[in-house]
């Protein structure tokens, strides 16, 4: 089954109805650049709603070692996800004193660019490919070119994002096989603004995209 992980959620409604369409990872991003962005103390009333079988993901991009660690201490997530220009020297010197899974990611925008990811295998969990960054690291609704990491030899686990929403997740599966799935404004009425029913529809889409493929 494919791994749905809702971004940038920021209210009790939305977060909530992320769990209970059937995301399997909800992510919190605590970036102020961000339209998206929540305090450590809202993050951390949020990551008290989440059941103990759905990850909590707090996103950071180049937080300084000690806003790290109080994000860390506060929020408790169950994942960091690092979504700036980390280092394989910051982020090793971090897992060898934290509990959580760390996952990267990366903007990609060709081939050779993707291989910098084999820098991360012995720190990262997970790599998770995004479009290249824009205005901001992350949530800017643009894709990129999928058959780049359908031909990546993949070292750890990974999950796609960038562009994807309701109406090409599925097209996005049948072509990469990812196994998680990452949206943000994909499910959004404007920036920042979780549309529920768009949640909604993503994970219903993922969901029957899997019902197919075990069928098939």
């Amino acid at each position: 089954m494919t791994d749905i992980k809702i971004c940038g959620l920021s209210t009790p409604e939305s977060f909530d109805a992320a769990i209970d369409a059937g995301a399997t990872h909800v992510g919190l991003v605590h970036f102020d650049k961000s339209p998206r962005h929540v305090s450590l103390e809202d993050a951390t009333k949020l990551r008290r709603r989440a059941p103990a079988h759905v990850k909590v993901v707090l996103l950071l991009v180049n937080a300084d070692p000690v806003a790290t660690a109080k994000a860390m201490q506060d929020v408790r997530p169950d994942v960091i996800q690092f979504h700036g220009s980390e280092t394989p020297e910051w982020l090793g010197a971090l897992k060898q004193k934290t509990p959580f899974e760390i996952w990267k990611a990366f903007g990609v925008r060709d081939v050779d660019q993707i291989r910098n990811a084999y820098k991360f295998d012995q720190v990262a969990d997970r790599m998770l490919f995004d479009a290249p960054a824009r205005q901001l690291p992350g949530g800017n609704g643009t894709g990129f070119d999928w058959s780049i990491v359908v031909d990546h030899d993949h070292h750890l686990p990974w999950g796609l994002a960038g562009g994807l929403d309701p109406a090409n997740v599925g097209q996005a599966l049948a072509a990469t096989a990812a196994p998680l799935v990452d949206v943000s404004s994909g499910v959004e009425s404007a920036p920042g603004v979780k549309d529920v029913d768009l949640i909604r529809a993503f994970c219903e889409a993922v969901q029957d995209y899997d019902r197919d493929h075990s069928q098939a």
